[in-house]
């Protein structure tokens, strides 16, 4: 596992209570007005000055309170960057350091959840264990530890974030909206979904059990690595499992490996997803470059399992009879399933129903394109223009930026969640896939 945050300052303990957050979060807002202000300031002495200044500013500030906060407030910035083509530069690029780059917490907070957990000091569990976290996201940090001549990875998560998740998620909904120009219908609507999933992701014992299950189920895919996990040196706060080493994506692809070796851990990461979704209808939704340990034999290590949706049948025929096959052929029928999914309701003005029905099959040729195919390049960057170019212009759409409504099934949040991701580093491995590798063996009906 890559060394990521031995210079980073250590953060000596995280605003604990409502209140204390809830300033914090205030504070932000404040310094994000002011940030408005210079904004216009500038753009009186220069009209026509861009905004990139101003997302510059807001991104720094709000980055730096959400990642003092950690738990959910910092898990929100790292799934906005996954997104990258719904936010500007300057925010991606910053909330990217919520994967593995966060500041670290200090190491007598370290202690004190070894001691509320297990009774004793990570000393006492282990021969040596490192006072500087080697990883820090945003529900844990990981350090490295040995016990004899094994190698171990310790992920201790931050005190109090399960307790902290919906006041969280209360708090940092306006940045949301603000900045990816949602609807407040959308938020509200997706924010139990998100609340689960944040929930289970602090339970380490939980995400222990599907670490297992999932890597077993998956092992005879080629080119895939996975830890062996430790029960014993585990519990709800504290999960431990063993060292791989390796590198995350961004200091694998500055070695200059071949692109044969790109895109041999490619097809093993599109094989791994395709598998589960397809044949074990859950999924790891959680794809993003600090969740992978990449070598130059061309393995992919996957070393977090926190993050596991779990998608209903009837969800599951009618997202990929969308995605597959010639529906985008089939008005009446791609009518039928976006109602099915709530994306249209029978009430819409018939304005609402055509422009929203043009966006979303739009979305669904641009979405299922690497389905409709034998093989398909992510490094063709035309293809991700494209899907840039449509968020930009959907985002303008009367119909669902004034909608009073929640569009969409709350399934799909994390499993068009998991597909971006997964394109994202597709589209840096600049790989060409074999996408027929699991899903053909299905058949859906509607």
């Amino acid at each position: 596992m890559a060394k990521e945050n031995e210079e980073v300052e250590s953060q000596k303990s995280i605003p604990a209570s409502k209140v204390q957050r809830a300033a914090r979060f205030m504070k932000t807002g404040v310094k994000v007005g002011r940030n408005y202000i210079k904004h216009y300031a500038r753009n009186a002495v220069n009209p026509g000055t861009g905004k990139d200044l101003l997302h510059e500013d807001n991104a720094r500030d709000i980055y730096d309170s959400l990642s003092e906060l950690k738990g959910s407030a910092l898990k929100i910035a790292q799934m906005m960057s996954m997104d990258k083509n719904l936010l500007p530069a300057a925010y991606s690029e910053k909330f990217q350091m919520a994967q593995y780059s966060a500041p670290p917490l200090s190491y007598p907070l370290v202690v004190r959840t070894f001691r509320k957990d297990v009774g004793k000091t990570p000393e006492e569990v282990f021969d040596t264990f490192t006072r500087n976290a080697v990883n820090a996201a945003s529900i844990g940090q990981v350090h490295q530890a040995t016990l004899g001549d094994k190698k171990f990875a310790v992920k201790v998560q931050y005190p109090g974030v399960a307790e902290s998740v919906t006041s969280d998620l209360k708090m940092v909904k306006p940045f949301a909206v603000n900045i990816l120009g949602l609807n407040d219908s959308d938020v509200n609507h997706y924010m139990d979904e998100v609340r689960t999933m944040l929930l289970a992701e602090t339970d380490y014992e939980l995400e222990l059990r599907r670490s297992r299950e999932i890597s077993a189920a998956t092992s005879h895919i080629p080119h895939l690595r996975f830890p062996k996990y430790y029960p014993e040196y585990s519990s709800r706060h504290i999960l431990t499992m063993d060292w791989l080493e390796g590198m995350h994506l961004d200091a694998f692809l500055k070695t200059n490996p071949s692109q044969e070796i790109c895109t041999q851990i490619g097809q093993a990461m599109w094989n791994f997803y395709d598998y589960q979704i397809h044949h074990m209808k859950s999924v790891h939704a959680d794809p993003h470059p600090g969740n992978f340990i990449l070598n130059e034999a061309g393995e992919l290590g996957i070393i977090d399992f926190g993050a596991v949706k779990e998608i209903p049948d009837e969800f599951y025929n009618k997202y990929f009879v969308l995605l597959g096959g010639d529906i985008t052929e089939d008005d009446e029928r791609l009518m039928k399933i976006f109602k099915g999914l709530n994306f249209i309701y029978d009430d819409d003005s018939q304005r609402d129903k055509e422009e929203i029905f043009t966006i979303l099959k739009t979305m669904v040729e641009l979405l299922g394109r690497p389905f409709r195919r034998d093989t398909f390049d992510f490094g063709d960057d035309s293809y991700f223009r494209e899907i840039y170019e449509f968020g930009e212009e959907s985002a303008k759409a009367k119909a669902l930026k004034e909608s009073k409504k929640p569009r969409g099934a709350r399934d799909g949040l994390y499993l068009n969640r998991t597909y971006f991701g997964l394109y994202s580093i597709l589209n840096q491995l600049k790989a060409n896939i074999d996408t027929k590798s699991y899903w053909q063996e299905n058949t859906f009906q509607i």
